[in-house]
């Protein structure tokens, strides 16, 4: 459905953000792409949705595909309309604006009673913000401007749904509520995710693939299952060695062997 192909992406054309990235995100699966902060997650996201001139990058090299037909050089509005919205890292709301005013935002070409519709589905999936329809966004929890924006993006009734750090910064029983919440969506409606994540564990517990990525490659990739029993997964990502779960700082300051790239 969504494919990269040897994907190369440069800023200010000489800042290589990503290298020959490959990856492939079935019809209905919900898909992990991992990695530090620094490492390309968000650049292939915005490559993704067409956005990356607004930060002076570019699609130098490969091809993204979605449905057989190429994305580069599409139009950022375009690529929503063909079915793929990104929901971006810190939510990105129209702060003065109400709940209710967001979601109809995210379904401005729609018909009213179309819109409408859609706005009661989402309040059914995410139950904490239909109490606060008429509250000013900005005033809104982390956990509820969290659950605004995926709703947001739900109005135009996306294909692919592509997730950036949805976690961040939230307390761990909203983080569980916003996934149930994205499980029954991809379950009962058969919505495609692209998830980036730096919770690995909790990424991989949720997708059925995922791609591990540092310094713009793509350096280990298959099954989410596997990856969360691989030890170096294990010890790099998932503060584990042997089985015993490591300190964050022994975690940060170990040697990375990267015995995938050996």
């Amino acid at each position: 459905m969504l494919e990269l192909r040897n994907l190369q992406v440069l800023y200010d054309r000489a800042i290589e953000a990503v290298r020959d990235v490959s990856l492939n995100v079935p019809e209905g699966a919900m898909v992990a792409l991992l990695g530090s902060n620094g490492a390309g997650k968000s650049t292939i996201l915005k490559a993704i949705s067409g956005v990356l001139d607004q930060e002076e990058g570019e699609v130098v090299a490969g091809n993204i595909m979605f449905e057989g037909v190429s994305l580069v050089g599409v139009s950022p509005s375009d690529i929503v309309r063909r079915g793929i919205i990104q929901v971006p890292e810190g939510r990105a709301l129209f702060a003065p604006l109400t709940v209710e005013e967001n979601l109809l935002m995210g379904g401005i070409t729609r018909s009213r009673a179309d819109a409408r519709q859609r706005i009661e589905q989402i309040y059914s999936l995410f139950t904490p913000i239909k109490e606060r329809r008429h509250q000013i966004a900005g005033y809104l929890s982390g956990g509820e401007q969290q659950m605004v924006a995926i709703g947001r993006a739900l109005m135009a009734d996306p294909k692919v749904l592509m997730l950036d750090e949805p976690s961040l910064g939230l307390a761990p029983q909203i983080i569980d509520d916003i996934f149930e919440a994205v499980l029954e969506l991809n379950r009962s409606s058969g919505v495609t995710v692209l998830l980036v994540e730096q919770n690995a564990q909790l990424a991989l517990e949720l997708t059925t693939r995922g791609y591990i990525i540092e310094n713009g490659r793509i350096v280990l990739d298959g099954p989410s299952e596997k990856l969360r029993a691989n030890p170096d997964v294990q010890e790099f990502y998932l503060g584990m060695a042997k089985g015993e779960r490591k300190s964050m700082r022994d975690v940060k300051h170990y040697k990375r062997r990267k015995r995938w790239l050996s």
